[in-house]
């Protein structure tokens, strides 16, 4: 049983501090919607680490939006449809669509810089997209630039208060809305952050996996207090794993971006022989979920850790200029992508699932909030299309914020909520040791292929692990754990649940897409569990 609350308190003993909107997270989603919202109000935004640590920062490939004369919004459209096997909203995907070039134009005057080509802006093609329509930042340092074009309007913003090193325990709720949050300053102290407004923009849970592309921030904190405050979650079963990052002895699991395969390279297993056309007759620009599945099997048959991925055939200097940062970081351990294959291997990437909101970003929970990757916003459907979660955040960041402006404040102070449980014994084991035990249950048992003895196996080990709720926990990495414990179950019930095969849920034991059957989404709502909701093109 996971409570509403991981820690005991009470309102009335706590300092209180009031704001008029309260912005968790700092990728592009919540530097965006900070600034956005803070054109009329004031905002504070709360990051657990610094404003330049999340997801965005990594973001190597780029952004998708149409703005070649020879591509239109119902071929994005399409594209995403496809890619999300059955599952998307097509209102969602319409917003995106239609909405996430002028989202582009308001980053560009926010002052991102795009690369460009004889004047006009530089396009690229990634894997399922039919046309080029990825615009992309310093070569393959897109997500860097927006962070830095964002962060410098932040931090100059006068309506914007920045608190690094702030972890968010808990949601308050009160009469069914959202009130603010439970905070644990960095040296131990807590507060009640009244908020008339709360927006989660707090990233994804790649640190679930032992192998992931994401950085250690990304633990799937949203979620789950999202989750125990009662949000509908939903999908989480669809975990996307990136293709090709970096397998190499010494390096971390470093993104080695799609883009590379849409600028030629090509996959090769340990003998040197191309594999893709075994696979799918899109070879190396399928979707995401077949060329990892398709990298895994090579990698069984030829019982290795990795394959390659060859880009040696295009000129050097293109690559060079191309992808500045990956072959500077290849470089740094010994390889020179110019004339060396680059051995990769599938890691965790992006959780298509999250909060389920409605096309102004709002969870069925008042005053709160979902944006970016923690959100199911319906876009994404059963798999991401490349490059489209920072149009997304965009998009929605904007929608978020016209909402917000619609909604009275609070007019009122809250002091009666709280928590008294009791606990008082402290977690025993080692936070470490529990934390890589999880990433390794991960991995063997809810990872890129999965089957119900697999599944059943992997929940029964993550249920050892709930006693941590019933624990009196003080630290940032303990909530932590309780939050990636919240998220792996509840990935690895919906998996069990969900029997077939679709975008990035893949099962061994049921290998077929089912639309008849499973053409709808799996609803997790605490102290209900399970509850299945139609797609909506269904």
């Amino acid at each position: 049983m996971i409570p509403q609350y991981l820690v005991d308190f009470d309102l009335r003993e706590l300092p209180t501090v009031k704001t008029d909107c309260l912005v968790i997270g700092s990728g592009i989603a919540g530097l965006f919607t900070a600034i956005k919202a803070s054109e009329d109000r004031k905002v504070i935004m709360i990051t657990k680490k610094s404003l330049m640590e999340s997801n965005t920062r990594y973001a190597q490939g780029g952004i998708a939006a149409v703005f070649s004369e020879d591509d239109s919004p119902v071929y994005h459209r399409q594209d995403t449809l496809m890619a999300g096997a059955g599952l998307n909203s097509s209102a969602a995907v319409d917003v995106l669509v239609h909405e996430g070039p002028e989202g582009v134009r308001e980053l560009i005057r926010l002052g991102t810089i795009f690369d460009k080509e004889n004047g006009v802006l530089a396009l690229t093609q990634e894997a399922a997209h039919s046309h080029r329509r990825i615009l992309h930042a310093n070569g393959d340092a897109t997500g860097y630039e927006i962070v830095r074009a964002l962060a410098e309007q932040v931090q100059q913003h006068e309506n914007i208060e920045i608190w690094d090193d702030h972890f968010v325990i808990d949601l308050i709720t009160e009469g069914g809305e959202c009130v603010g949050a439970l905070v644990q300053r960095l040296g131990g102290g807590r507060l009640f952050l009244q908020a008339d407004a709360t927006i989660l923009c707090s990233g994804g849970a790649g640190q679930l996996y032992r192998y992931t592309t994401n950085p250690e921030v990304a633990t799937g904190d949203g979620v789950a207090i999202a989750y125990r405050a009662g949000a509908h979650v939903r999908d989480m079963e669809f975990i996307q794993f990136h293709p090709t990052a970096l397998s190499y002895p010494g390096a971390p699991r470093f993104l080695i971006s799609e883009a590379v395969r849409g600028e030629g390279a090509v996959l090769r297993n340990i003998n040197g022989e191309r594999f893709m056309e075994r696979y799918h007759e899109l070879l190396e620009l399928a979707p995401r979920d077949i060329v990892a599945r398709a990298i895994i099997s090579e990698m069984e048959l030829t019982k290795s850790t990795f394959v390659y991925l060859d880009i040696t055939h295009e000129p050097a200097d293109m690559v060079k200029h191309r992808f500045p940062t990956i072959y500077e970081t290849c470089m740094s351990y010994g390889l020179d992508i110019t004339s060396d294959w680059i051995p990769v291997a599938p890691a965790a990437h992006y959780m298509m699932g999250g909060i389920k909101t409605d096309l102004n970003g709002e969870s069925n929970i008042a005053r709160l909030f979902a944006c970016g990757e923690v959100s199911s916003t319906g876009v994404q459907g059963a798999n991401r299309l490349a490059s489209n979660s920072l149009s997304e955040a965009i998009v929605f960041g904007r929608r978020i914020i016209e909402r917000i402006r619609q909604l009275p404040p609070l007019g009122r102070d809250i002091v009666s909520a709280g928590c008294d449980e009791g606990r008082v014994e402290s977690p025993t084991q080692a936070i470490v040791e529990r934390r890589l035990k999880l990433q390794k249950v991960m991995v063997r048992y809810a990872g890129l292929r999965r089957n119900e003895e697999m599944l059943e196996k992997g929940l029964e080990e993550l249920k050892r692990q709930l006693p941590i709720f019933g624990s009196a926990l003080t630290k940032r990495e303990e909530y932590e754990f309780a939050n990636m414990l919240t998220c792996c179950l509840l990935i690895t019930e919906s998996a069990l649940a969900r029997q077939e095969s679709r975008g990035a849920h893949y099962r061994e034991d049921y290998p077929l897409r089912d639309d008849a059957k499973w053409q709808k989404h799996l609803l997790q709502i605490r102290d209900l569990g399970i509850v299945e909701e139609l797609s909506d093109d269904v």
